[in-house]
């Protein structure tokens, strides 16, 4: 069995990977009408076209208009950007004391699993490809599988004590 500085080290490689990506994630929401004028910009001097790219320019042309009528609808993605950050604080705790914050893993895990019927119930009633809803699923995925993997550590190394 791996001693308890091993499965330390390994819970907190994890979960620096797993919270680098709930931060990138929160910050790339903040600039969304950015980011999509880049991407649209993309599809027009590559001149693609296909179903990802088609999708692209349809959430493009929404943000723009919305954007342009309405700018305080942004801030409900301010505030998903937001709440990205305050949850990649929350694995702080973890990454100090693993075995008695392990109650963190299991949001984490339970939030990773709550992806999945969000993505297709809220999916299809917004009209969003299925394609676009097993993307966002695969984060649900991910994060689920790096948490699982520091579950199982945290529970090895709750053994040693």
């Amino acid at each position: 069995m791996k001693d308890a500085k091993n499965l330390r080290r390994e819970v907190r490689i994890l979960l620096y990977v797993f919270v680098a990506g709930l931060i990138v994630s929160g910050i790339t929401a903040f600039p969304i009408h950015t980011g999509l004028t880049y991407a649209h910009d993309q599809i027009v001097y590559f001149k693609l076209d296909n179903g990802l790219s088609r999708w692209i320019e349809t959430v493009y042309q929404g943000i723009t208009e919305v954007d342009s009528k309405y700018p305080f609808i942004a801030y409900g993605t301010d505030w998903l950007a937001f709440a990205h950050l305050i949850l990649a604080v929350l694995f702080a705790g973890i990454i100090k004391d693993p075995v008695r914050n392990i109650w963190v893993l299991k949001f984490g895990l339970i939030s990773c699993a709550a992806v999945f019927p969000l993505a297709f119930i809220a999916g299809a009633v917004r009209g969003i490809p299925f394609f676009w809803q097993l993307i966002d699923c695969s984060f649900g995925l991910l994060g689920g599988i790096i948490l699982w993997m520091c579950y199982s550590r945290v529970k090895k190394l709750e053994s040693t004590f």
